[in-house]
Parts: C-alpha cells; sequence; structure tokens
C-alpha cells in the first residue's frame, strides 16, 4: 500500500483546508484509514480515521471541527477542517493499516497563524 497526501498550507484562524490522502496498490486489504498529527517537540497522535464499514472516530480536540470522509471509488480519504485553530498547526500524516501492518505517507504541513 502506498499513500500520497496532499492538500496542507497555510491558513488563518477561523479558515478551512481539506486535506487528501490516495491510497494505491493493494487497497482492497485496508481496514482503517486515518490522519495522525505531529507538532514540534510532541508525540505523533491521532486526529481521525475512518473504517472499513465506514465508521469513524476523532480526537476530543478536533470534534464538530474536522470530518473524515471516503471516496471508495478513487481510493482517497479526506479531511475536511474547518474552524480551525493555531494548535491545529502540525505535519499531517495520512495512515493506513492492513492487518498488523502499518502505512504512512509522507506528511504534509498544516500553519494555522494570522
Amino acid at each position: 500500500v502506498q499513500l500520497q497526501a496532499s492538500g496542507g498550507g497555510l491558513v488563518q484562524p477561523g479558515e478551512s483546508l481539506r486535506l487528501a490522502c490516495a491510497a494505491s496498490g493493494s487497497t482492497f486489504s485496508i481496514a482503517v484509514t486515518g490522519w495522525y498529527r505531529q507538532a514540534p517537540g510532541k508525540e505523533r497522535d491521532l486526529v481521525a480515521r475512518i473504517n472499513r464499514d465506514g465508521s469513524t472516530n476523532y480526537a476530543d480536540s478536533v470534534k464538530g471541527r474536522f470530518t473524515i470522509s471516503r471516496d471508495n471509488s478513487k481510493n482517497i480519504v479526506y479531511l475536511q477542517m474547518s474552524s480551525l485553530k493555531p494548535e491545529d498547526t502540525a505535519v499531517y500524516y495520512c495512515h493506513a493499516r492492513t492487518g498488523t501492518t502499518n502505512y504512512w505517507g509522507q506528511g504534509t504541513q498544516v500553519t494555522v497563524s494570522s
């Protein structure tokens, strides 16, 4: 499985941004796809994930502001981020899991600053 992330950038507080994660390879074997983020000096934490059955999970800090969705026909997972805050600034990583194997895409920088 290969993951290609895109969509990061610089936005002002309160604005929105959409990240995309395109999967290729053995995508039929993916059980969970999600987004993690890592701010400078901090650990990489889960932001949101979507399971094979379509159920979703979110970090408490982004509930009500971020939405994860999936386009099965294109093998793309989106993270719609709204009402962005400076504390959302981080490198965002796409993640997928098949069985016990984890795959990571390259990070994409999201900076929220006025």
